[in-house]
């Protein structure tokens, strides 16, 4: 592990400090920390970062919604729930670049995706012939990727959600109807109280992820039209401006800020055990 993953990182945090661009390769030493310097003061650089956070925040919310609902539902015992729990948990199973290249070529397709299809027939039933064609990824590219984050992400936090549920005290929740409490009561006071460490978990956890993410960004819109990222900031940097020192200084500050949240995982992961162990 220390080989694979340590090294590499170490030898990446030795290049952030000298000057190594590849178009220029006699001027090439130790840049102290000029390529940090420039990171932080790059508009570039900036503009990722807040895409990154609004990327972030949007697809784990929106996940973290829609799991709880989806394991609201699968929590209760009903006809085909073994199906309906494999089928949702699918998308999060497909390899991320296929998920970007199906959302990319059959759902925001102007000629022939899902999305523009339906318009079609939806016009069509009120007796139009042309129906809007938008392009989705040119009109609303962030949302989309956000779009297709969002359906890769929450069978995740469905999953975690719903190990929470299961582990419910349900002598308590019976006990709870008994007295005369409501489903809404019921969520309010006893389910959700429960739930509280699992969606700090899944937040973290999918947080961590999202962070990282370079294959939607890179598959639906090649980080154009405002959607580029701190992941495919770095790989701008590093194989199209060949700025070595700069990309690693880049993905210095990547791993840094995936550590910071990291440790919050960590430390939400191991109250919960300590309250599991009580």
């Amino acid at each position: 592990m220390i080989v694979v993953t340590q090294l590499p990182f170490v030898g990446t945090v030795v290049i952030s400090f000298m000057r190594w661009n590849a178009l220029d390769p006699s001027d090439r030493g130790f840049g102290g920390v000029a390529n940090y310097k420039s990171a932080f003061t790059d508009p570039s650089l900036r503009s990722s970062i807040v895409t990154t956070v609004v990327l972030t925040v949007a697809v784990v919310l929106v996940s973290l919604l829609l799991g709880l609902g989806l394991a609201l539902l699968l929590d209760r015992k009903f006809l085909g729930r073994g199906i309906v729990r494999t089928l949702l948990i699918t998308p999060f199973l497909v390899v991320p670049v296929a998920s970007a290249l199906l959302w990319k070529h059959a759902i925001y397709n102007a000629t022939y995706g899902l999305l523009n299809g339906t318009l079609t027939w939806v016009w069509s039933l009120f007796g139009s012939s042309r129906a809007p064609q938008p392009d989705w990824l040119s009109s609303i590219p962030l949302i989309s990727v956000e779009a297709s984050l969002v359906w890769q992400w929450t069978p995740f936090m469905m999953l975690i959600l719903l190990a929470g549920l299961q582990s419910r005290p349900m002598d308590v929740v019976e006990a709870a109807r008994v007295d005369g409490a409501g489903t809404w009561q019921v969520f309010r006071y006893l389910t959700f109280p429960h739930l509280r460490r699992y969606l700090e978990l899944a937040a973290l956890l999918g947080s961590i992820y999202v962070v990282q993410n370079f294959d939607a960004v890179f598959t639906l819109t090649s980080g154009g039209l405002g959607t580029a990222n701190l992941p495919y900031t770095v790989y701008e940097t590093f194989y199209q401006a060949h700025d070595y020192g700069q990309a690693s200084a880049e993905g210095v500050i990547v791993v840094i800020c995936s550590i910071a949240i990291a440790t919050f995982a960590l430390r939400s992961v191991s109250s919960l055990f300590r309250e599991e162990s009580l």
